[in-house]
């Protein structure tokens, strides 16, 4: 599942929505908008669309299912303007174990990086 939002994360809820059937590994991780990126204080910046970025999210989270076979994977990407120590993406994967979980969850948190469906800028 991929999602867009202009609403903050909360990984507590993302948890507690994502199933969990006969997996034993579940892996979350969070990117946080930095107060401090390069040496220069942030105080929020704004990410904005550059292309389809749905698309983009379903082929990482597609290739992290089939490449990890795992039971379910969910990619959120926050668009708009966040402030510093806002949740900017979430990545989960969930596995039987917990090596499938981790490195799925690798690939996406890496893929989400170099995404080109999205472009940012600092204030």
């Amino acid at each position: 599942m991929v999602i867009t939002t202009a609403e903050p994360i909360d990984p507590r809820e993302v948890y507690e929505r994502i199933e969990r059937n006969n997996s034993c590994s579940v892996v979350i991780r969070c990117a946080v908008v930095r107060e401090i990126a390069a040496d220069r204080i942030t105080q929020e910046i704004e990410v904005h669309r550059a292309g389809d970025v749905e698309a983009e999210l379903k082929s990482i989270a597609d290739d992290m299912r089939s490449k990890w076979r795992l039971e379910d994977a969910l990619i959120i990407r926050r668009l708009g303007v966040l402030r510093a120590g806002d949740v900017m993406s979430l990545v989960a994967a969930i596995a039987p174990r917990r090596e499938q979980a981790f490195h799925a969850c690798r690939y996406g948190v890496e893929n989400i990086q170099n995404m080109r469906s999205t472009s940012k800028a600092g204030r």
